[in-house]
């Protein structure tokens, strides 16, 4: 069986649901709990992977704690002036 995921808009759900219910011994229609929780769960974890592939790489510049807080102090004393 192959995975597919449909887009129905809501004004042709009950048209769609009678049509798959006249093929239901050959559709399962199952509901992703990711997408109930976070309608964009797949390309976050899309994006947080290559985030992470771009760091074992080298791709991503990595920065010390002590940089960071160091460029944070300074960005807060520009906003200040």
């Amino acid at each position: 069986m192959k995975t597919l995921t449909i887009q129905v808009e809501d004004n042709f759900m009950n048209d769609f649901l009678n049509f798959v219910g006249s093929c239901k011994d050959k559709i399962k229609i199952t509901k992703d709990k990711n997408l109930e929780y976070d309608p964009y769960f797949y390309e976050r974890q899309a994006q947080l992977q290559q985030i992470r592939d771009d760091i074992k790489s080298g791709k991503a510049e990595m920065i010390s704690d002590k940089d960071f807080w160091e460029d944070i102090d300074v960005y807060v004393s520009s906003l200040q002036k």
